[in-house]
């Protein structure tokens, strides 16, 4: 990773989640003009995701990811592709599972937190991009 280009690629294993906050927390950190509530918002949506696309796209036996985030005066966004098998990704208006359930609260919960969520199967990969506008500075 170069401050000109700031992309991670992981594989997992023996990757896994800490080595994406470690890289969202070193890409982010020069920007000291984001607001609060911008970046933990935007972190908590993209560290998520990488943890769905870890659990899910795996199924148990690994894959490779490349992870960018482009931060600039008006917005944050990431994009994440993987070499997991295409699954079948429907999204929609933010709804949670009932509290019984164990799962499937992940994507909800990034809709939620984020201003655009996309996915789309590129190339034999499974490609996310989020983004979220940030607020000026008070």
């Amino acid at each position: 990773m170069t401050d000109s280009d700031p992309t991670l690629a992981l594989s997992t294993p023996p990757d896994d989640i800490d080595t994406v906050q470690d890289y969202v927390q070193r890409v982010l950190e020069p920007h000291t003009d984001i607001v609060g509530i911008d970046r933990i918002s935007f972190e908590t949506a993209l560290v998520e995701l990488a943890s769905n696309v870890i659990q899910h796209a795996a199924a148990g036996t690994g894959i490779t990811c490349v992870l960018s985030i482009h931060a600039d005066d008006h917005e944050l966004s990431a994009r994440i592709s993987d070499s997991g098998a295409a699954g079948a990704v429907i999204l929609s208006a933010p709804s949670f599972p009932d509290d019984l359930a164990e799962s499937g609260r992940g994507l909800a919960l990034i809709e939620m937190l984020v201003d655009s969520v996309h996915f789309e199967r590129v190339a034999g990969r499974n490609v996310w991009t989020i983004s979220r506008a940030r607020h000026p500075l008070p």
